[in-house]
């Protein structure tokens, strides 16, 4: 007598690119060899590609364009059958707003001003920071010493519809960002990015497809008092989304001076890169393998594992 076969089910997973860059800078190039080694088979498509509506997961990871489609973008969230991280973690993470939240929840971070149009702009004393709370890659920010032409910027983000963000420019950012990450809500690694924006007066460099700011990254091994910073970030944003940290699949919290005085300057929940080229090669396939079973995991969260009939 022979035994029926199990109902095997193969999600298909989807790693979500933009049009310029389907596959995104290279740096996840070892995601899909790590989730086929568990059994998962995935693929990468471009975010607006309507081929993504019939995945069962998809997983956004270098969707750098969203910024100039937002309405387009949020949409396509809500669409998407399962997206992780979810479409409501994504609307609440693509407004820089985010950080006010973050700060009324104890969480130490870089002093924010948010000035929606037709507010009036208020701009503190020395050196500042101007960008829209919307925006990724670094695309519209710039660094000012005259009040008047940073308030101008400001402006020019307004009229355009969009909100400014105002930040003190911290002289420690010479030093670069301390880049955290952390997978299905642990602690996975860490890698320090160098100053992004130029001097006052001059623009960043963006990379050839013109979605980001071209960054010098190198591998760091922050203080524990960083990677505090970190763990409260996201125990703040889960509470606020009212998740589990465990629910988010990936993240990135970008954090500025040393363990005297850590602030954070952004929390990155959207696309961020995840910096797994500034790993050796034995720990770069450790943590994607972590990567691959925090997949499983929102996949059996999500009633979509692969054994489920």
């Amino acid at each position: 007598m022979k035994l029926a076969r199990p109902n095997v089910r193969h999600p298909r997973i989807v790693l979500a690119g933009c049009s310029a860059l389907v596959e995104g800078d290279g740096d996840d190039a070892g995601l899909i060899p790590a989730l086929r080694s568990r059994g998962l088979h995935a693929r990468w498509l471009s975010w607006d590609d309507p081929a993504t509506l019939e995945a069962d997961l998809v997983i956004p990871r270098a969707t750098w364009d969203y910024t100039e489609r937002l309405e387009e973008f949020l949409a396509w969230t809500r669409r998407v059958p399962n997206l992780v991280n979810a479409p409501a973690v994504v609307a609440w993470n693509t407004d820089k707003r985010y950080l006010a939240d973050l700060e009324a929840a104890g969480v130490p971070v870089v002093p924010s001003a948010f000035f929606g149009p037709g507010e009036s702009v208020r701009i503190p004393d020395g050196q500042v920071v101007v960008k829209p709370a919307i925006g990724a890659g670094s695309v519209g920010a710039q660094r000012f010493t005259d009040p008047e032409l940073a308030r101008g910027h400001a402006q020019a983000l307004q009229a355009d519809g969009h909100t400014a963000l105002v930040q003190p420019y911290d002289p420690r950012i010479a030093d670069g960002e301390t880049a955290l990450v952390f997978i299905g809500g642990r602690q996975s690694h860490a890698f320090n990015k160098g100053p992004l924006l130029p001097p006052p007066g001059e623009l960043a460099a963006l990379d050839e497809s013109g979605t980001f700011a071209e960054e010098t990254l190198r591998p760091a091994d922050p203080d524990f008092e960083l990677w505090d910073v970190g763990h409260a970030a996201l125990a703040a944003a889960a509470a606020r989304l009212d998740l589990d940290v465990g629910e988010f699949l990936y993240a990135r919290v970008d954090v500025i001076g040393g363990p005297e005085d850590p602030r954070l300057l952004e929390l990155e929940l959207v696309e961020p890169s995840l910096g797994w080229r500034q790993l050796d090669e034995t720990a770069r396939d450790l943590q994607q393998r972590e990567f691959a079973l925090a997949v499983e995991s929102a996949l059996d969260r999500l009633g979509l594992g692969p054994l489920d009939h």
